[in-house]
């Protein structure tokens, strides 16, 4: 065998193995893509067992995190407000590198939230901001200490300007009623039912305030039609 017939063969196996490899590669690229979203995840501080999150479009809670996907029981779907709806989801670890990861639940725990009431005109605005704020604190009251030291934490570590962690009330006037919109910091687990108390203590308010403050709802005025009108049309 001559020495250019076996650099030939060499050359031809060579070519066979880099091609092989690369068709190896693009069969495996999204197992090695989410092998590599692994390690992210693992040295990122992207998530961790237990954190809610939102990947790919799908929210819940973290409850494995294996070297090619993440499992997540998952929140919402067709059940309202942040509730469990029992489908366990297997989400890629390549997801990492393709869309945002939505931490809901790291290194601060809360989220801002808002309710907006409309309150009818003729009501008594400061009394009715007063309701509002009054139920605000009542309701999250417990949670402002563990709010302030978490938020403190966080400014330390990233560069933040300093936010508001008081409940607050802001007013719009419209052409139907005057609109409220009541902003709060909640524990991330307990929207739903903070909503639902702030609800009742703010009806609760309202109720007691003897007419000084009514809630406003969506009127329809109908105009008669005038009969020549119609005749001549």
């Amino acid at each position: 065998v001559s020495f250019g017939s076996f650099g030939t063969k060499i050359s031809g196996l060579c070519v066979s193995v880099i091609m092989a490899g690369a068709c190896i590669a693009f069969v495996l690229q999204e197992v090695i893509a989410s092998f590599a979203g692994w390690l992210a995840i693992a040295f990122g501080n992207f998530y961790k067992s237990g954190d809610r999150v939102q990947l790919g479009g799908i929210t819940g809670d973290v409850i494995d995190v294996g070297a090619l996907r993440t499992t997540l029981m998952e929140t919402g779907g067709w059940v309202k407000g942040d509730l469990y709806n029992g489908r366990i989801v297997r989400v890629a670890n390549s997801f990492v590198f393709k869309e945002p990861v939505y931490n809901y639940s790291g290194e601060f725990p809360f989220l801002w939230d808002e309710i907006v009431v409309p309150i009818r005109h003729g009501s008594d605005p400061r009394l009715a901001k007063e309701i509002l704020l009054s139920a605000a604190h009542n309701v999250v009251a417990s949670t402002s200490g563990s709010v302030q030291q978490k938020w403190e934490q966080l400014r330390s570590t990233y560069r933040l300007e300093d936010a508001e962690l008081e409940p607050t009330v802001t007013l719009i006037v419209n052409d139907n009623w005057l609109e409220f919109t009541l902003r709060y910091i909640v524990d991330y687990k307990r929207r739903r039912t903070t909503k639902d108390k702030l609800y009742m203590d703010i009806l609760d308010g309202i109720r007691e305030s003897h007419g000084k403050v009514e809630l406003a709802s969506t009127t329809i005025e109908i105009t008669n039609f005038n009969q020549s009108q119609a005749s001549l049309s």
